[in-house]
């Protein structure tokens, strides 16, 4: 049988045909991994009561922190991910290996507390919410059932499974970025408060600062981001060593700066939604979740409630398994015993073992009293005292030639790494200040 013809009548034979090589943004989008879920996971219920009482509180006045923390955010978790590059570890077995054992048993000690509070005030809410939709079932009997199903699903199925189908459910969030456009908005003020900082030295609005920046800029997403980064790369292989050229580094920073992106894009519009809506109505204080869901009204109606509670349950079974990873992974560094968020039960049970334990106690943190919003913001505010610590650390390493090879920070990435440890130092400091004045 002869070969097929083309209309002008030359031969086309299929196996000769050059294929076409994928566009630069099919190459991006298939590129995205670990950046793009540490992006979605940032904007936890956490994350979404900090901007929203942001708005609510100051209405447009912190719109500009959502720009100030893009390029902050990118220096910091991709300097994270090179680290997680270069040394084939996560960021507790770089300490374990090249530190004193007092710097490691510092970061634990600092990280460990912070991240309960979250898995407790992210499963709090998620109970509020969903007593939100069904009043008649207690919100601690939904808490029960969230962390048993979330105890389930981390030992049942590999994360990146999970987060696959989960993160479908943070699409409630993009309802954030329409409601500004339903009500009458001062464009030019917008943008003047987008791009011109504004700050008040009292101790409400160091506080929303605080509580902005250590949301955004959370000490376990370092430790997070470091660990993937070597899980994606090693993932189906039995590669020890990870090979680091400019093209996988170059994948890295993609990934990352999208992840990132995308995160502050949910952020940028949440307060401006809150600052839209519920400051005008004289709603400057969220104390339950009914009056954040209210930020949505000018859209959905009364299915604000609905949409408002299918993205916190979303965003808190996507963000509390990275919670409780982040710890497990940590003591599992630590200590060198079998790790893994894709390994059977059997194979690695004290890291599953850390991660029930974390999950339990997060659980529990309810009977102290404290309302799921409290809780949340409380959160926020410990991540932005503790996180300048770590972030000194993370400095030191990405500077560190015997760590780092050729590979060590840019000047850029310094630059915005310092940029990050004096903001976040001078708010801390700021607040603790004007707490005690």
């Amino acid at each position: 049988m002869s070969p097929p013809t083309t209309s002008s009548g030359k031969n086309h034979n299929p196996k000769n045909s050059v294929r076409t090589p994928p566009s630069k943004l099919r190459r991006i989008l298939t590129g995205l991994g670990p950046g793009l879920v540490t992006g979605a996971s940032d904007d936890d219920p956490s994350g979404i009561v900090t901007y929203s009482q942001a708005g609510a509180q100051f209405g447009l006045s912190t719109l500009w922190t959502a720009l100030l923390t893009f390029p902050l955010m990118a220096a910091m978790q991709g300097m994270a991910a090179r680290i997680g590059l270069v040394t084939s570890q996560g960021l507790t077995g770089t300490l374990r290996n090249y530190y004193p054992k007092w710097v490691l048993y510092s970061m634990i000690l600092f990280c460990f507390p912070a991240v309960v509070l979250n898995i407790g005030a992210d499963i709090q809410s998620m109970g509020a919410v969903a007593n939100l939709l069904v009043p008649a079932i207690p919100s601690f009997s939904f808490s029960i059932f969230f962390t048993a199903l979330l105890i389930y699903m981390i030992i049942r199925y590999p994360y990146q499974k999970m987060a696959g189908f989960l993160k479908w459910l943070c699409l409630g969030l993009l309802l954030y970025l329409v409601v500004p456009f339903l009500v009458h908005q001062d464009w030019p003020k917008v943008l003047r408060h987008a791009f011109v900082p504004e700050i008040h030295l009292n101790k409400d609005f160091l506080s929303i600062l605080v509580a902005i920046l250590g949301t955004t800029i959370s000490p376990y997403l370092f430790f997070w981001q470091a660990t993937m980064e070597v899980e994606d790369q090693q993932h189906g292989t039995r590669k020890k060593r990870i090979m680091v050229d400019k093209k996988t580094l170059d994948n890295m920073r993609s990934d990352v700066n999208i992840g990132m992106l995308f995160s502050n894009l949910v952020m940028f519009f949440v307060i401006l939604t809150a600052g839209s809506v519920l400051f005008p109505k004289g709603v400057t204080q969220i104390d339950t979740v009914e009056q954040a869901a209210r930020a949505l009204k000018p859209l959905a109606g009364e299915l604000s409630y609905t949409l408002f509670a299918i993205g916190v349950i979303g965003t808190g079974f996507l963000a509390i398994p990275v919670l409780a990873g982040c710890l497990s992974y940590m003591m599992a560094e630590t200590f060198q015993f079998s790790m893994g968020l894709d390994k059977k039960f059997g194979e690695a049970k004290r890291f599953y073992g850390v991660i029930i334990i974390s999950l339990v106690a997060g659980l529990c943190m309810q009977f102290l009293g404290v309302s799921p919003v409290k809780a949340l913001l409380y959160t926020a505010i410990l991540y932005g005292l503790t996180a300048p610590v770590l972030i000194a650390v993370m400095l030191h390493i990405g500077n560190n030639k015997k760590i780092m090879g050729e590979h060590t920070n840019s000047r850029l990435s310094n630059f915005l790494g310092f940029l990050t440890l004096l903001l976040m130092t001078a708010a801390g400091v700021g607040l603790v200040y004007f707490s005690f004045t």
